[in-house]
């Protein structure tokens, strides 16, 4: 009988431990952002730009009214990644940024840049991530196009 109180006495215990005791101790979900919502940069020539960004990289331009869809991107992988104010990543110290587009298939952008005249420099090597290349916008911006190595 006794060992049937303490086992009830436990039993007890444990579970007003595990319930919270008021509001402040339940968890809290946090938010968080499901993607970029938008990249602004300045430009020389802005209209020119996006012209240029949609002529060849296929980003519509933002519409001109709420009544139009800006451009909407394929579901996948994102890098959000701060690098150290010294690395040597960019190409310039006053350079704040690289542009990184995810693409369906590499080879095809590639040629599809060159034919319009476009250099563009394709990395030979084969990351555990995928294939990059590297071109300029025609500011001198920096850009990164990446095909995902394909999921196993």
């Amino acid at each position: 009988m006794l060992a049937g109180l303490f086992a009830a006495m436990l039993l007890a215990a444990t579970a007003a431990n595990a319930a919270p005791r008021d509001r402040q101790d339940a968890p809290v979900a946090k938010e968080r952002v499901e993607g970029i919502g938008g990249f602004f940069f300045r430009a020389k020539a802005p209209q020119a730009l996006a012209k240029w960004y949609a002529d060849h990289l296929g980003i519509t331009l933002t519409p001109p009214d709420y009544n139009h869809q800006p451009w909407r991107q394929t579901a996948g992988p994102t890098v959000f990644e701060p690098f150290p104010a010294n690395s040597k990543f960019f190409e310039r110290a006053s350079q704040q940024f690289v542009l990184n587009f995810r693409v369906r298939n590499l080879d095809a952008m590639v040629a599809q840049l060159r034919r319009a005249g476009i250099p563009v420099d394709r990395d030979p090597k084969l990351y555990p991530n995928g294939r990059f290349a590297s071109l300029h916008d025609p500011e001198g911006n920096p850009i990164q196009l990446w095909q995902p190595a394909a999921s196993p």
